[in-house]
């Protein structure tokens, strides 16, 4: 059930229905956890910061304003709370939750040693140029839902994405020992 549109699912919250916050967590749980997640570069973190993020927006609701998308309100809270989590947890080393695969161990471990290495060349990049690369390639938002989620004009959602993709390139390649 798609349970309405946004504006309308927080104002029936703020009216007492408090069931009406499920269809927006289940409309959105799945893209903050990846913002989270490339953010923070741990899911047990990304879940706590995605949790926190829809507890927050949840008991902040009478501050959103239905003028604007509900997605770019609680997109920020997620990055703050990915962030401020991120700030006070300390770095650690992360399980593989993806072991068993029907690729070859040799495919698992080099697709494993990439996306390693391309979260770890996210985690050097500014939040500014982070935020741009995950929303595009990860949460697949398009350039205007970007501008909307940053309040940026959509010239400079393209122009910092064109940056961060540079620098991300610079990172890699530096990494593999070729610059």
């Amino acid at each position: 059930m798609d349970g309405g549109d946004d504006a309308e699912l927080v104002a029936r919250c703020l009216r007492g229905d408090v069931e009406a916050f499920e269809p927006l967590v289940a409309r959105y749980q799945r893209v903050l956890f990846g913002v989270a997640l490339r953010f923070i570069g741990d899911r047990e973190d990304a879940r706590d910061a995605t949790q926190n993020a829809f507890v927050k927006a949840y008991e902040k609701l009478c501050t959103y304003d239905p003028s604007h998308r509900f997605f770019s309100w609680i997109y920020r809270i997620v990055v703050n709370e990915s962030l401020n989590l991120r700030q006070r947890r300390p770095a650690h080393q992360r399980l593989d939750e993806g072991l068993a695969s029907s690729e070859s161990p040799y495919a698992e471990a080099e697709a494993h040693e990439t996306a390693e290495r391309v979260q770890a060349g996210l985690l050097q990049l500014s939040p500014g140029h982070r935020e741009v690369v995950v929303l595009r390639h990860f949460a697949e938002l398009s350039y205007s839902d970007i501008s909307d989620a940053l309040g940026l004009p959509e010239k400079t959602v393209k122009s910092r994405l064109y940056t961060a993709r540079q620098r991300l390139g610079q990172i890699l390649l530096t990494e593999d020992g070729i610059r």
